[in-house]
């Protein structure tokens, strides 16, 4: 288990790790992380599920070279998660899958 932590981690830029580091000594709290940042609390709360999304890629595995691509290019912050969605869809679409 203690390995799949670290392949997450290792795939968010530094600034995501500062992010859930601040996030973290806020005791979660979205509104101090807002303070923090000068940003508004619905900002924040997008950062977060950005993050979420990126975790999320990573935990699901592909052996599929054209999807685990999308999939990279989503966590480097290449492309955005919705439109990753799609196009994985009409890739397997076309698959037949």
């Amino acid at each position: 288990m203690r390995r799949k932590a670290q392949e997450w981690i290792y795939n968010l830029s530094d600034e995501d790790i500062t992010f859930i580091k601040n996030f973290v000594m806020s005791s979660g709290s979205l509104k101090e992380v807002a303070k923090l940042y000068h940003i508004t609390y619905p900002t924040v709360r997008l950062r977060l599920d950005r993050l979420i999304q990126k975790m999320q890629m990573n935990d699901q595995t592909e052996n599929d070279a054209y999807i685990s691509l999308i999939k990279k290019m989503v966590i480097d912050d290449q492309l955005d998660f919705d439109t990753a969605k799609i196009l994985i869809k009409k890739y397997r679409e076309q698959k037949g899958e």
